[in-house]
């Protein structure tokens, strides 16, 4: 069988080192030489010639980490590896999947061309913000999804009193999932926006009364939605609310949102390291779901067997 390398970008070092134990494997050496102007030169120190490559770097702030990763395939496809296997945990730039307005970028569209220009011969990831960026791309592409990892945790707790809830219309079909698995109900919560980052107005579609509310996202920038929906969800008479949001962006006045909302927790997944503390916060590690889906592909398996279906 045709031998594996892992490796890992800079700023994904703590989950890379997770999946390499679950994978059974240690990464791959890889430096990273910087100039004094602060450009980067990656450089792999072992052979990769003919080899299953995977590079694990999640693409947040700031966009070194995502021209790390083009680098760092590039030098593997220079150096005559075989199969090339971007695995990017949280995929930024993902919000601009369209042109929602005149003149502006479809970012995602670019981000996905950058990857097969520099020479990814597959992208693996989690909870794109939209599933149709999956069209975006002309090679494989493994989305895994959340569910896999948040199920069997809600599956441990009292679920008799709960209700499902999206924070907005557009993530209606990621919390039905959860909602149809469990035979629980659902509600809306209908937003509408002024500018980016700040919600202007909310209504709650359904009856929350007495329920204890998990709101579920694909990702928590600034927290004004979630923290917006908590309010209003406890205003309309639930008695609890908590929220599961599988990329913790947690950028500006997030943490200070979180710790000042009516939210009792918010948990969310290892694709982005924390950079603040909450005692509200819980980290569930998505290393042992990333270890299986990389070996399925090694061994030509299935890889939506990981996951739940929506």
């Amino acid at each position: 069988m045709v031998e594996v390398k892992l490796f890992s970008g800079t700023q994904s070092q703590y989950l890379a080192d997770k999946i390499a134990d679950y994978y059974g494997d240690t990464l791959g050496k890889i430096d990273v030489n910087r100039f004094s102007d602060g450009e980067m030169q990656p450089v792999i120190k072992e052979s990769v010639r003919g080899a299953y490559v995977f590079f694990i770097q999640s693409t947040y702030q700031p966009t070194d980490n995502l021209m790390e990763l083009l680098l760092m395939i590039d030098a593997a496809k220079r150096a005559s590896a075989g199969y090339i296997t971007a695995v990017i945990p949280y995929f930024g730039y993902a919000r601009q999947d369209r042109k929602d307005k005149p003149r502006v970028p479809i970012s995602a569209k670019l981000i996905a061309n950058l990857l097969q220009a520099a020479g990814a011969d597959r992208v693996m990831t989690m909870d794109f913000h939209a599933d149709q960026i999956q069209g975006f791309f002309d090679i494989p592409v493994d989305h895994l999804k959340s569910e896999a990892i948040y199920i069997p945790y809600l599956q441990e707790t009292d679920l008799s009193n709960v209700t499902f809830a999206s924070p907005d219309v557009g993530g209606v079909k990621r919390a039905r999932v959860y909602a149809k698995h469990f035979g629980r109900d659902l509600v809306i919560c209908d937003k509408y926006r002024k500018r980016a980052n700040e919600v202007a107005g909310m209504t709650v579609i359904g009856n929350v009364e007495g329920a204890d509310v998990i709101l579920v996202d694909d990702l928590v920038d600034t927290a004004g939605t979630l923290c917006r929906a908590a309010d209003i969800i406890i205003k309309k008479g639930a008695k609890s609310v908590r929220a599961l949001c599988t990329h913790p962006v947690l950028s500006g006045k997030a943490y200070n949102n979180i710790n000042q909302s009516k939210l009792d927790e918010l948990i969310v997944c290892d694709t982005i390291p924390l950079h603040g503390k909450s005692d509200r916060i819980k980290v569930l590690s998505t290393s042992k779901l990333f270890a299986r889906a990389i070996r399925n592909t090694h061994e030509h398996r299935s890889i939506s067997a990981l996951f739940i279906e929506g």
